[in-house]
């Protein structure tokens, strides 16, 4: 037998087992968990509120299980070496940077950084980049063209670096993709496809090109992007926790999904063949929010490559693979508004003919990844309203002359919330413990340090927890009713936020908490404690949404090295080179962090 063929056939079998036992264990600890909620709400009685927080507690409980099954086998699973042709590559391979309406001198640095990172590796020849422009504003256009005559001039990069703008923004970013593998992608055997804020080594860039050719059945191959690039106290903390628990969530993803892995739509190589047959994609029928273009269209094309027999692969130890985000709460907000609607928009994709049962599966989990919000705020809605609800005591239940008492399940609530509790925390504390362990703690400042640093990422974190399920049930409603976000205006530059543009975002949750902790001293006084530690960050949401924007509080926790990040304690050459490219073009963007020397494609997680 083909050896290729025999390793994909027992890897089948590994990832099928690792499914059934994730599948399983998350279903009993779900069941589990509504049993004894069961037993809680029927010690005043069983009304049909009971029915509903019951169900909800079932589904809110699979998906916590489901994320920690998740984890806790990133942690386990050792993953096979992975194949790749030795030396020079033969297939060339085309660089796509899609802009549209971006601030020019960032875009154009970070292709200068990848530009010569290529160069280093002896093997620019096989490599082309192409800034495919989708801008609607003619300023933009204009800075975009004399951005890249001056970056072709300066790097002397004829027939190796274009420039296409596209007058009609026909399909969004897809469309723009879609429209250099008509008109370019004969050309090329690979394109990796980058977004606006990408940056990428050139020793990854050419190790993925090594990894495809060795397997002629991989379509795409999807890196894990690194954050890098922010100042602000919550980039700090969203950074941080990218860097140190992202790598070990993805080897958990890349156990469960083997060769039907994701797309993220960015940072990630495809093969321009299996693309072009594969991933032609006709708009909606009706109109948004749930027609129009498919919006997030990467997880469909990663169904599709599948459907077709292609293989999706996300390699988590591919490190060099960088990318930056929103560096605050309402900038994270806007953009996961975007996703929010393209990911319920799937709910009339995840039918189409010939899926594959687990790409049905990631499509599910994308829209319950939203749908989660508004599940946690109707159970706390259904929670505060029962006792309103509740039947009267029945004392004399006509089998006894004596009376039955109810008697509380004061044991049981507590170990169902220890178990909600543990269910959150507890995967973040095992890759604690194990960068401990194994001396991994080094590449994030020591074992103090990143200690500090966990312990206050997952305090800041739980108290941003409920304004973030207040932003996305708020996303979820919009799109179910066929509306659309209205957002204050954008944040500066450096992404910090004036408390009147905090307080003008989040004064309805403020509001709305405030009401909850009303109710509940009033009505049901016995759920008050319970109820504070998500109703009272949003009454100060406004504050925390102000707070961790700051970009001083943020100076102040690197001055103290918390949050430190592998890219900020070694400096990285592509990562140099970006800032450096920046600062010649006096061009304006956010200043990245650096990277460690660690052996290329290699994470130190």
């Amino acid at each position: 037998m083909n050896p290729i063929v025999a390793g994909l056939g027992e890897g089948r079998l590994a990832v099928a087992l690792r499914r059934v036992g994730a599948l399983v264990l998350a279903v009993t600890l779900t069941v589990a968990a509504a049993s004894m909620f069961g037993t809680v709400v029927q010690a005043d009685g069983f009304d049909w509120v009971d029915v509903l927080r019951i169900a909800l507690i079932v589904l809110a409980a699979f998906w916590l299980a489901w994320g920690a099954c998740t984890a806790v086998l990133g942690v386990l699973f050792v993953p096979a070496p992975v194949g790749a042709v030795p030396g020079r590559p033969t297939g060339r391979t085309a660089i796509l940077v899609p802009v549209y309406n971006e601030s020019t001198g960032p875009v154009f640095a970070r292709i200068e950084a990848m530009y010569r990172s290529v160069e280093r590796t002896g093997m620019a020849d096989l490599f082309d980049f192409h800034v495919l422009s989708d801008s609607t504003k003619s300023q933009s256009v204009a800075d975009e063209t004399a951005a890249y005559r001056r970056l072709l001039v300066r790097l002397r990069a004829g027939g190796r670096l274009y420039y296409r703008h596209r007058p009609e923004n026909i399909g969004r970013k897809a469309g723009n993709i879609a429209d250099f593998v008509r008109t370019s992608g004969g050309a090329y055997d690979y394109m990796l496809v980058l977004d606006a804020d990408s940056l990428m080594r050139g020793e990854t860039i050419v190790e993925m090109v090594r990894r495809m050719e060795a397997e002629p059945r991989l379509g795409l191959l999807q890196t894990l992007p690194q954050v890098i690039g922010l100042n602000t106290l919550f980039g700090r903390v969203l950074q941080f926790s990218a860097a140190f628990y992202a790598p070990v969530f993805a080897r958990g993803v890349a156990a469960l999904q083997g060769g039907e892995g994701p797309f993220w739509g960015h940072n990630a190589l495809i093969r321009v063949r299996a693309f072009a047959e594969s991933c032609g994609m006709a708009a909606l029928s009706g109109k948004p929010p749930f027609g129009g273009h498919v919006l997030s269209h990467d997880t469909v094309e990663a169904a599709m490559l599948a459907r077709d027999g292609w293989r999706v692969r996300l390699d988590p130890d591919l490190g060099g693979s960088f990318e930056e985000a929103p560096a605050n709460v309402i900038g994270y907000a806007k953009r996961d508004r975007r996703w929010c609607q393209g990911n319920l928009q799937h709910s009339r994709i995840i039918g189409a003919p010939r899926f594959r049962l687990w790409s049905r599966i990631s499509i599910l989990q994308g829209i319950f990844a939203y749908l989660s919000s508004p599940i946690w705020l109707l159970f706390l809605i259904a929670s505060l309203a029962a006792p309103r609800f509740a039947p009267p005591p029945v004392y004399f239940d006509g089998r006894s002359l004596f009376p039955v008492f109810p008697h509380p399940e004061t044991t049981t609530a507590l170990a169902l919330l220890f178990g909600v509790v543990a269910l959150l925390i507890l995967p973040k504390a095992i890759l604690l413990v194990r960068a401990l362990l194994h001396g991994d703690s080094r590449y994030f400042g020591g074992a103090a340090t990143v200690t500090a640093s966990a312990v206050l990422e997952l305090v800041l974190t739980s108290l941003l927890a409920p304004i973030h399920m207040m932003f996305q049930s708020r996303s979820v409603a919009q799109v179910v009713f066929g509306g659309d976000s209205g957002w204050p205006a954008a944040d500066r530059e450096d992404g910090s936020l004036s408390f009147a543009s905090s307080l003008q975002a989040t004064w309805w949750m403020s509001a709305g908490g405030l009401a909850a902790l009303i109710f509940a001293y009033f009505y049901t006084p016995d759920l008050l404690l319970w109820l504070s530690p998500i109703a009272v960050p949003l009454v100060f949401a406004p504050v925390l949404v102000h707070l961790t924007s700051s970009t001083a509080i943020g100076a102040a926790c690197r001055k103290f090295d918390l949050f430190l990040t592998p890219y900020e304690i070694h400096e990285e050459q592509v990562i140099a080179d970006m800032r450096e490219a920046l600062r010649a073009s006096g061009g304006s963007g956010k200043p990245a962090g650096a990277a460690p020397t660690v052996p290329a494609g290699i994470l130190p997680v």
